[in-house]
């Protein structure tokens, strides 16, 4: 199939566009993990431990002699920690033995021929019917893989407009699913401003915001990006390629100078 359809607001066919060229592309899973990886590798914020973190007293070893262990202990007298055994890691308060270092290199490297490798393969995986059913999207309903959709999409502002016009695209059952598919953590991020889990749903790629960004940002699970911006955390969330995405005409003519370009 050299032409696929492109799809008005209302759902109907309105003219035929050529496929890019990097939907030809066979995509492997090894690349988009790697990539995803080396990413997310540059968010994580690195931790250490005080260079004088329970180095901070005056204990000192006694000798022999005392009938006492020769453990460093605590200079004084006439106060409760007075000859405690202090600075040494199995002291209480003592130093940590091995303590975790801010120097270490937590950032995984990766070529950047490789990267815009992977952001063509995951391109290519998300206009395959197999891969976006595997990654777990409902398409049974969605008239084409890529599906592309006029440009006049682009200009509009209402939540409720942008809500109808996915369901005249066959996406009803796919917003219903990830909105339904909000889920109350496990474990102590509950604590710490991550109480719920969402789904990754849709993502919709434009040329230019003309106000969709705003109107389309509210509906859950669904992620709006400009095709300059596109990366591989976008196309492949978690690692997971074939994510169902849905482009504007421009967009889509796009991927062919995108392809040229890498």
């Amino acid at each position: 199939m050299d032409k696929i359809n492109v799809f008005d607001l209302e759902g109907n066919e309105r003219e035929s566009v050529k496929i890019p060229s990097v939907f030809n592309i066979k995509p492997r899973k090894d690349i988009i993990i790697q990539a995803f990886e080396s990413s997310q590798s540059h968010g994580i914020q690195s931790q250490g431990r005080d260079k004088r973190a329970g180095l901070r007293n005056t204990a000192e070893g006694w000798g022999t002699g005392h009938g006492m262990s020769r453990a460093p202990r605590i200079k004084g007298s006439g106060f409760p920690t007075a000859r405690n055994v202090g600075r040494v890691p199995f002291a209480k308060g003592g130093r940590r033995s091995h303590p975790i270092k801010k120097s270490k290199n937590t950032s995984k490297k990766i070529n950047k021929g490789m990267n815009r490798l992977s952001i063509l393969n995951a391109i290519s995986a998300s206009g395959r019917i197999e891969w976006v059913r595997e990654r777990g999207h409902i398409i049974e309903s969605v008239p084409n893989i890529p599906l592309v959709v006029d440009d006049k999409i682009q200009t509009i502002k209402k939540t409720s407009r942008i809500y109808s016009i996915l369901c005249e695209l066959g996406l009803k059952e796919e917003l219903e699913k990830v909105k339904n598919g909000k889920k109350r953590r496990s474990g102590k991020g509950k604590r710490r401003g991550r109480k719920y889990k969402k789904s990754k749903g849709l993502l919709i790629v434009i040329k230019e915001d003309f106000g969709i960004v705003k109107a389309a940002r509210n509906i859950p699970g669904l992620n709006i990006i400009q095709i300059n911006d596109i990366s591989i955390n976008e196309l492949a969330p978690g690692g997971h390629s074939g994510r169902l995405i849905l482009w504007t005409q421009s967009a889509f003519n796009e991927l062919n100078s995108i392809n040229e370009e890498m």
